[in-house]
């Protein structure tokens, strides 16, 4: 009987809790705040995939080797995502210019990297022959989608924050990557590795800062009113 209420308990607690969903992100006004800048930087070799086409070579081009992680000159990280983890509160989301969007273009996945809050997504197809687009969290599937003609556009949500793996699977070397962000506070490096995250409230915070093949680094930061954080992030595979 014991047994019985306890267990029975248990349950009821699990299912108030999963009955209260994790509290939204609250846009607030900002009387003071910091910001973080910094570059992200890999030093080792350059790995490269061998990209094989065996359909629509016509369209997909021909057998070719692409890197892994594009680096310059100066060993700055392009397309690194960079944010701050579980922020609850700062500034507001503002505006995207337009939806965002995935193409499949040329047997690619344009752009390679995005950001996006949580929300509708398009997925287009630009070529005259058939993509079916796969998103994935970890190994569940956000959506599958087949785009059998040039043009068409179709919108999905994708309304759990996270990484989202995308792929095409009639064109396996296709790979793109979406990251669902919880607050506004998240950037993707620029050409040389460079990032900047503004008007955040002063404070401690993690710093993620993830690359599709070399994976993820988290910092603790400390931001300051007023004030710009330097932080440097050397990855490594």
């Amino acid at each position: 009987m014991f047994c019985r209420f306890i267990c029975g308990l248990s349950v009821c607690v699990i299912f108030a809790a999963a009955s209260f969903p994790a509290q939204p992100y609250e846009e607030i006004t900002l009387p003071v705040d910091g910001t973080i800048e910094g570059k992200v930087t890999f030093q080792g070799h350059v790995p490269k995939r061998k990209i094989i086409p065996t359909k629509n070579k016509d369209i997909c081009g021909g057998i070719r080797d692409e890197p892994r992680i594009h680096v310059s000159d100066d060993k700055g990280v392009q397309d690194a995502i960079v944010y701050l983890k579980k922020v609850k509160k700062g500034k507001p989301w503002g505006n995207f210019a337009q939806q965002p969007r995935i193409d499949n273009k040329d047997c690619r996945f344009e752009p390679h990297v995005q950001v996006i809050r949580p929300g509708a997504i398009d997925i287009h197809n630009s070529d005259p022959i058939l993509h079916n687009t796969h998103g994935f969290y970890g190994r569940r599937t956000a959506f599958n989608l087949a785009l059998p003609k040039k043009g068409l556009t179709i919108s999905k949500q994708l309304k759990r924050p996270g990484k989202v793996r995308v792929e095409c699977d009639a064109h396996g070397w296709m790979l793109a990557w979406v990251y669902v962000a919880d607050s506004p506070y998240h950037t993707i490096t620029g050409q040389h590795g460079g990032f900047n995250i503004s008007n955040i409230p002063p404070g401690d915070y993690t710093l993620v800062v993830t690359q599709n093949y070399l994976g993820d680094v988290n910092l603790p930061v400390t931001v300051k009113a007023g004030e710009t954080s330097r932080v440097d992030i050397e990855m490594k595979k």
